[in-house]
């Protein structure tokens, strides 16, 4: 079951590197593996195409022009792949949402793959930036226009978040000026765990759809944290090999979260006993993989569907209002025929994501079984 894949190197870099060693793949290509299990899936994602080109920082320009010159040529390749499948489970994209290309052309590409594929699963990993690891000012817009996007048009958002992998960087790791090198070796790291039950075989998510149906509740909450323990900085090894309480314990630790979230997390851990929501029962699901990630003997990785995310988009929308309202930097984007009123939609759409977590934070299950009686009711007096 194949995944065709796009990838604009810089965040996609470090990942092939990854699971080019756990697979063992040299750098040259070749086979150096020991272990059948390591061949058993490895077409998933060994098949690359690449070209060089950029959209200077700017949203516009990979969405409505440079990028949408592009972009029929990265569909021919698209369509190339997926001829090539056996089962089309679907399509992952690796992109960053503060530049240009990444968030413009990738949310393009997304949204015409999502045309011509309507019932296959589109799941990305999309780095949300920070004022703390900030290439340009425009970040805030880049990322709320792509937000837009990808509220409609994924069903599967790992938020990999600039600031948390900062703060993993300076705070747990101890690394006093961290580099984009350091921040990618966090994020390839997780990609590898998130990605070991569709590389190898497994009992629990083995694809992508599977993976949504136990993780979205629903259709617009689709935005995942990741969380990987342990946290090792390049190129150092774990000294002491964890045990699987010690893994499971910084698993759930905000600390271990790739989303900067903390006080949303506080927020939860005090209004309830639990983290969890009363009317999803048994919703914690675990799986084990026998291939361990390279210089470790055991790790985990989490996937939550948190309202704790609500505070990244929060964070966000504050940045983009801070600029909009002053028009500043706009003449960039109207320059290559964008228009204001989406920049107004886009924001609305934003605070309406937020607005929807905080509603099911704060709802209880009889809360959820009146509204369903109130739904009956009307569905009745309607019939």
């Amino acid at each position: 079951q194949d995944l065709p894949r796009v990838t604009q190197i810089g965040r996609g870099g470090p990942f092939w590197e990854v699971i080019s060693d756990e697979h063992g793949i040299d750098p040259s290509g070749n086979y150096v593996g020991d272990s059948d299990l390591q061949l058993e899936r490895i077409s998933v994602y060994y098949n690359e195409a690449s070209c060089q080109s950029g959209a200077g920082n700017n949203w516009a320009k990979g969405h409505y022009t440079e990028g949408a010159e592009l972009v029929d040529s990265v569909l021919d390749v698209v369509r190339k792949e997926c001829e090539n499948c056996d089962c089309l489970q679907g399509f992952q994209l690796t992109h960053s949402l503060g530049g240009g290309t990444g968030s413009g052309m990738g949310t393009l590409l997304i949204s015409k793959v999502r045309e011509e594929y309507p019932d296959r699963i589109m799941n990305t990993f999309s780095v949300v930036p920070s004022p703390k690891v900030s290439d340009t000012v425009v970040e805030p817009y880049n990322a709320t226009l792509s937000i837009h996007q990808l509220v409609e048009n994924t069903d599967e958002t790992y938020c990999i978040d600039n600031e948390a992998l900062y703060d993993i960087c300076f705070r747990t790791l101890k690394l006093a000026t961290p580099t984009y090198g350091d921040l990618n070796h966090l994020v390839s790291a997780t990609m590898s765990g998130v990605t070991t039950s569709l590389r190898f075989p497994g009992q629990l998510n083995a694809d992508l759809r599977k993976l949504a149906v136990n993780m979205v509740p629903f259709p617009r909450l689709h935005f995942f944290m990741p969380g990987f323990a342990p946290l090792t900085a390049r190129g150092s090894q774990q000294y002491r090999a964890l045990t699987v309480p010690e893994l499971t314990q910084q698993m759930f630790d905000a600390k271990n979260m790739m989303a900067e979230v903390d006080e949303q997390m506080l927020a939860i851990q005090s209004k309830n006993s639990s983290y969890f929501v009363e009317w999803i029962p048994n919703n914690v699901k675990v799986a084990v993989c026998d291939i361990p990630p390279r210089g470790l003997k055991m790790s985990s990785t989490f996937i939550g569907n948190s309202t704790a995310i609500q505070e990244l988009f929060k964070r966000i929308s504050e940045q983009f209002t801070a600029m909009f309202r002053r028009k500043a930097f706009l003449h960039w984007y109207t320059g290559e025929g964008m228009d204001e009123m989406e920049f107004t939609e886009a924001e609305s759409n934003m605070n309406d994501l937020v607005s929807e977590y905080q509603q099911y934070q704060d709802a209880t299950a009889e809360e959820e079984g009146e509204m369903y009686e109130d739904d009956e009711e009307e569905s009745e007096v309607g019939g």
